[in-house]
């Protein structure tokens, strides 16, 4: 069974990272969340960047905060693909540190980057991923953006009928 794991650096992330959490529930796909602290439990943050893939951990999503340097951590130590979720904190100058910190990765050590809070599209890109290999998951993937061009032409047709 695929399984992503969602980590964040502090509970105060996990109304922001609940979208990630939500979609890949509905999707299906199997979640493990932990609180992982890259400046406060170090120690914590080695041990699941380089064992996450051994526990069957197929992608891992990572959102913090302010330096924000979660993502990029478990991306020095991980073989696995990781997206970064820059989550906009109380000690943070507007989301950007965030944002600049998740983004601006040296060469060798990727991180995919969602928008400012944008769990839910790391949730997606994450079943994405894995639905390269799993054609279960890809067809819930493809049900998912049928629904979304759905509702986009019922909104029309409302629109256009007032």
């Amino acid at each position: 069974m695929m399984k992503v794991g969602i980590i964040m650096g502090s509970k105060s992330d996990l109304p922001i990272m609940q979208d990630a959490i939500d979609i890949l529930t509905d999707f299906g796909i199997d979640i493990e969340v932990d609180i992982v602290s890259a400046h406060r439990t170090p120690e914590k943050l080695f041990d699941y960047g380089t064992n996450a893939h051994k526990r069957g951990i197929n992608v891992i999503i990572a959102g913090a905060g302010g330096a924000a340097h979660l993502p990029g951590m478990v991306a020095s130590l991980s073989p696995l693909p990781i997206i970064g979720v820059p989550v906009k904190s109380s000690n943070s100058i507007d989301g950007w540190d965030s944002v600049l910190s998740i983004l601006q990765m040296p060469g060798g050590v990727p991180v995919a980057t969602v928008a400012l809070n944008g769990a839910k599209n790391a949730g997606i890109l994450a079943a994405q991923i894995l639905g390269c290999s799993n054609q279960k998951i890809m067809d819930k993937i493809i049900a998912y953006k049928e629904d979304l061009k759905t509702k986009v032409i019922e909104s029309a047709k409302s629109l256009n009928q007032n």
